[in-house]
């Protein structure tokens, strides 16, 4: 008898999720439609001030000081250059530098500390187009204001990790529709990339291999999960999904520092993550998604040399009920498989 749900564990983190295929049946099952929009004249990204740099579409780049005048990201020009991306502080942070690095203290039984770090916010021209919609050439200039950007704030000696993310749609926490990505550098290494640290440490010095490296080599022997790829990155559906339609983009070269890589491979990462996310909109009508860079962190960076960087792409194909939030168990309706055949058939 076919069992109707299989228990899978990630290799890297140990969690276990879910995959119940039964239930893709439901009515809207695995689509979620992204109608969250703001004209442009009402765009909130008007009137930023103090841009930190600009890109155009040249390849060219420029730092800007205060002497910048106010401006408005949809229609204007700054220094009369055709800029395509532009990297400005977040109006209201999450974490804010005061020029010291951060103290930790106690209160009563818990331990705390102030939120020092920085919050910077990377905006493409087009109002409209996302990632998805863009050119290889356009998205690589989004990815070197991620590298630049990474390299400059890596220098603070007060940063522990720097968190790369891009939050498309209402129900992926995005406020503005107009497309942009975020960097928050953190005094800390978050939870969620300790664990992932974690698990690949026990792999390494269990094995003596880069855990992603294994699995790699396994996905593209078999190829049941390969969603697309080039000379220099892959595209897979994890093995264990969280969520249905989840996807990562690792380079093919082991290397554990998104910061380091090339330009050649900057190029490449750009193709693979702009097919996929143009794959999800054809094939998911447009879903709400979050993408975030994993990467070894700046602090004791000389420990971390088994990791392996890549992105991760998580659709709002679902929504938590009680079962997952009381568990911590995902449950996806799709298995990977499924996922990776559907995709694989979308034409961009």
């Amino acid at each position: 008898m076919q069992p109707i749900s299989e228990l899978r564990q990630d290799i890297v983190s140990g969690d276990w999720v879910v995959i119940a295929v039964g239930r893709s049946h439901r009515p809207h099952a695995g689509k979620k439609n992204s109608l969250f929009k703001q004209p442009a004249r009402l765009c909130p990204f008007k009137e930023l001030a103090e841009p930190l740099v600009l890109y155009t579409h040249d390849g060219a780049h420029e730092a800007l000081s205060r002497s910048a005048a106010s401006w408005h990201p949809c229609t204007s020009r700054i220094r009369g250059a055709e800029w395509w991306v532009v990297v400005v502080p977040n109006k209201y942070p999450a974490f804010f530098s005061k020029g010291v690095c951060a103290v930790f203290r106690a209160k009563g039984p818990y331990r705390l500390t102030d939120g020092v770090g920085f919050h910077e916010v990377v905006i493409t021209k087009d109002h409209e187009r996302s990632i998805a919609e863009m050119s290889d050439e356009e998205v690589e200039l989004v990815l070197r204001a991620y590298q630049d950007r990474y390299l400059a704030l890596k220098k603070d000696d007060c940063v522990k990790y720097i968190s790369v993310f891009h939050n498309h749609g209402r129900e992926a926490g995005a406020t503005i529709s107009h497309p942009h990505s975020q960097i928050i550098a953190v005094p800390i290494i978050p939870s969620d990339v300790g664990r992932s640290l974690k698990g690949a440490s026990d792999f390494f010095h269990k094995h003596k291999q880069c855990v992603h490296c294994v699995i790699l080599e396994y996905e593209m022997k078999i190829k049941e999960r390969i969603v697309y790829e080039n000379d220099a990155c892959i595209v897979v559906t994890p093995y264990a999904s969280r969520t249905a339609f989840e996807l990562r983009i690792y380079p093919k070269r082991h290397n554990a520092y998104f910061e380091e890589i090339p330009s050649g491979e900057r190029r490449a990462l750009a193709n693979a993550l702009r097919i996929t996310l143009a794959k999800l909109y054809g094939g998911l009508e447009n879903p709400d998604y979050n993408f975030f860079l994993h990467t070894a962190p700046i602090e004791g960076s000389k420990e971390f040399g088994h990791y392996h960087w890549h992105f991760e792409i998580l659709p709002k194909t679902s929504v938590w009920a009680g079962f997952e939030i009381g568990t911590g168990i995902e449950i996806a309706v799709v298995t990977p498989e499924e996922a990776t055949e559907m995709l694989r058939k979308i034409k961009v």
